[in-house]
């Protein structure tokens, strides 16, 4: 085993652009996300179904167009792919204050989910472009900064959106998401990293558009763990605001992600160059606790600092999951395919999230608030077995296998 003595360097210029890209895409993502459902019934008088469906078939377009991003990422280039999202993202954000004038719903319906679409196809580019820039060997780490953006965008977002609607109005927050959108597409301007050009037989396959070119093989077995985390986060992400009215614990909830952003942006100052260290086992498993723990802590909470606390464990457990997991997929597959791993992973990620307010409704109604997330703690604590099924065994083999007699140090 060779160490050298100086690490490689993970910021670049594309790095930091690409990360400013990242960055206003959640941005986005998040100031609609809060806000939608909201204006849907107050501005169209749709029903809260439909209202609903208005913040929820972003995620929709999202998901779909995920089993499809790799491929093109792959196919025609990162940047090239990336550009045309952004031209989609930037006119379906402008498209919102055409819809608040011309009122209507259906409209709404469908340039969510061609924002959601170029949402997902975006994000998918950027995200691999910035993957072939960081160091192999501190790939964890590298993740971990460059996934900051995302943790940013969710601690500012949806204060912003809210304290935007509430203030000006809606016009408003379509005009700050609109020059946000525009602010990701001049960050990408500056983009300078080539692409790489398929192989004829690669591209050959990739213009099929084969049904096994849309999932990697390799990486759904850690992506679906990905897909339970996701649909337990699920249950936070929709029911937190009610549980907490219903506790008489508002100002613990609005208080809550501020705490997830806080911790998570300390931990991936450890976390990532730990996983690098000493493998993924050992952040894997910390984190599992740790977001078993948040959970448990929801379910009986009775104060508003518990449910800060809980935020906080929140951070350091699901948070530090989602880069973490991101790293092993990409390490899964040869850099050519790095697209279609990150698609994989954010596409189980995606589903998770929108199929876990219907399947935890139905668990709701039977249970409640508190024991529905002591339910969900107890299904991340047996997760871990299907954690170790998938990879945490091969993991731990290849971490602990000998060093070569003959290896230099």
């Amino acid at each position: 085993m060779t160490y050298s003595g100086a690490k490689e360097r993970i910021w670049t210029r594309d790095l930091v652009f690409a990360w400013i890209v990242n960055f206003f895409l959640a941005f986005v993502f998040y100031m609609l996300m809060t806000t939608m459902a909201l204006y849907a019934v107050e501005r169209f008088s749709a029903s809260d179904t439909l209202g609903g469906l208005a913040s929820s078939i972003f995620v929709i377009g999202a998901t779909i167009s995920r089993l499809f991003a790799g491929n093109l990422v792959e196919l025609f280039g990162r940047r090239r792919i990336l550009g045309i999202a952004l031209v989609v993202f930037v006119l379906t954000s402008l498209s919102y204050l055409v819809i608040d004038s011309i009122d209507s719903i259906a409209l709404l319906l469908v340039v969510r989910a061609i924002h959601g679409a170029a949402f997902a196809i975006g994000s998918t580019a950027v995200m691999t472009l910035a993957q072939s820039i960081i160091p192999r060997s501190r790939r964890a780490e590298g993740t971990g900064y460059f996934t900051l953006s995302m943790t940013l965008a969710t601690a500012i977002g949806p204060s912003l959106a809210l304290m935007l609607v509430h203030g000006p109005g809606y016009i408003w927050l379509f005009t700050a998401t609109a020059t946000a959108a525009v602010l990701a597409m001049a960050a990408a301007l500056f983009l300078r990293a080539p692409d790489k050009t398929p192989s004829p037989e690669h591209r050959a396959r990739l213009r099929r558009f084969h049904p096994s070119d849309m999932l990697h093989r390799d990486v759904v077995p850690v992506a679906s763990f990905m897909l339970v985390l996701a649909v337990c986060y699920a249950g936070v992400l929709t029911f937190l605001n009610s549980y907490a009215d219903e506790r008489g614990l508002a100002t613990g909830a609005s208080l809550f992600f501020l705490a997830y952003a806080i911790t998570l942006f300390a931990a991936r100052l450890i976390m990532g160059p730990l996983q690098d260290r000493r493998g993924d086992n050992l952040v894997v498993y910390i984190s599992i606790a740790a977001f078993a723990v948040s959970l448990v802590m929801l379910g009986l909470a009775t104060t508003n600092v518990v449910l800060v606390l809980a935020g906080a464990f929140m951070g350091l457990g699901f948070g530090t999951l989602m880069s973490a997991l991101q790293s092993i997929a990409v390490s899964r597959v040869p850099m050519p395919r790095m697209g279609l791993a990150i698609s994989t992973h954010f596409f189980m990620l995606d589903l998770g999230i929108g199929l876990g307010p219907v399947l935890l409704g139905v668990l709701l109604n039977q249970l409640g608030y508190n024991q529905m997330y002591l339910v969900l703690a107890g299904v991340v604590v047996v997760s871990t077995g299907l954690y170790h099924l998938v990879h945490g065994r091969v993991e731990r083999a290849e971490h602990e296998a000998p060093v070569p007699v003959d290896a230099t140090v």
